[in-house]
């Protein structure tokens, strides 16, 4: 099963919490995190793009660098890790986004991917003049699949006159071409949006939600795996998980019913009320998100396995059996303890990460 990690790019990570670390995103903080990952053999990094927070007492999100900016200066400063960006569609269009991929593909030698997010939160976008209504949600997926096919169109030949119904090319170029394959990340969950990410992605992300519950996903992922039945794709599952490790399950549960405790309703309710305008109630676009990336409205964007050492590793090799599971992308409450954590007690007790090779 490939380990990713979905780096701290906005201000307390993926608690929404009062009671959890609090801090804010750096390059040098996302630098120690992903050298820590490359280090523990982890497969990739991923660094999300959000413009706008969600606000209440924890000010969460309100704190956010920008993901290609940030991707660049960390393929830098690595070797052999995979890392990923992602580009907000409405924001760039898809040539100039292409472009920034060759760049980082270049500084990187040929190890960048791209996540492509359709747009969800209407806030981030009424604040700079560009959200397109809420017919947007109607045909979301169509306008992504034709800027992936724009992209695609740039990085296999250098020149792309593709017409659609969102974009007209006319003979735009991009040049030099990537060294390597760009791989394309989604996170469809709809019916719509998971027959999209078959036809057009690598990967994509999978809701999990609940505590301790590794396999809840598996509903999720069937649904991908025949998408790719029907349209003959080959897209494979990644699942989103937190991790809150101690050495007993005891010590663990008493640091995650501390975060509880300290739960930013009032940023839970914002984010929640920002895609209420969505008539097709994609799971993770409307409040529902709740229940799908976060845990029955507890402070978490993810589900969340919460326990000793060897109970996170044991509960992950559970996961790892999920037909159609290629890998699972990892956040924790404390990202530099818990890459520390996760690299020297949970994973060498993995056994579908057996054949990991940490570096010397």
């Amino acid at each position: 099963m490939q380990l990713g990690v979905f780096i701290p790019i906005g201000n307390n990570g993926w608690l929404i919490s009062t009671t959890s670390p609090q801090y804010k995103p750096s390059f040098d903080l996302n630098k120690t995190v992903v050298q820590k990952a490359e280090a523990f053999g982890f497969d990739f990094a991923l660094s999300m793009i959000k413009l706008h927070g969600f606000g209440g007492p924890s000010q969460f999100w309100d704190y956010n660098l920008e993901s290609f900016t940030l991707m660049s200066g960390l393929a830098a400063v690595t070797d052999r890790i995979r890392l990923f960006a992602t580009c907000a569609v409405l924001t760039m269009p898809p040539p100039l986004t292409a472009r920034m991929a060759v760049t980082i593909d270049s500084v990187s030698h040929g190890r960048f991917g791209v996540n492509i997010i359709s747009g969800w939160q209407r806030r981030e976008y009424t604040q700079m003049g560009i959200w397109p209504g809420s017919d947007h949600y109607n045909r979301r997926y169509d306008y992504c699949g034709e800027y992936v096919s724009i992209m695609r169109e740039l990085w296999d030949t250098g020149r792309s006159d593709f017409k659609g119904d969102f974009f007209q090319m006319d003979d735009c170029c991009c040049l030099p071409m990537p060294t390597a394959r760009i791989p394309i990340i989604s996170a469809g969950q709809s019916d719509a949006g998971t027959r999209y990410a078959a036809q057009y992605a690598d990967y994509n992300f999978c809701s999990s939600g609940g505590i301790n519950q590794p396999t809840r996903v598996a509903p999720s992922v069937a649904r991908l795996v025949e998408a790719n039945r029907e349209i003959g794709g080959k897209c494979g599952a990644l699942v989103l998980t937190m991790i809150i490790a101690d050495e007993t399950d005891q010590a663990a549960m008493a640091k995650w019913e501390h975060y509880k405790q300290g739960t930013d309703v009032e940023a839970i309710a914002w984010r929640d009320a920002q895609a209420e305008d969505d008539p097709t109630r994609d799971p993770l676009a409307g409040p529902n998100k709740r229940r799908t990336l976060g845990t029955d409205n507890l402070p978490t964007q993810g589900g969340v396995l919460v326990g000793s050492y060897a109970s996170v590793a044991r509960m992950l090799d559970e996961l790892s059996t999920v037909p159609g599971v290629q890998g699972v992308m990892l956040t924790f409450d404390d990202f530099v303890i818990g890459m520390e954590q996760f690299g020297t007690r949970i994973q060498p007790l993995m056994r579908c990460r057996d054949g990991y090779q940490m570096a010397a």
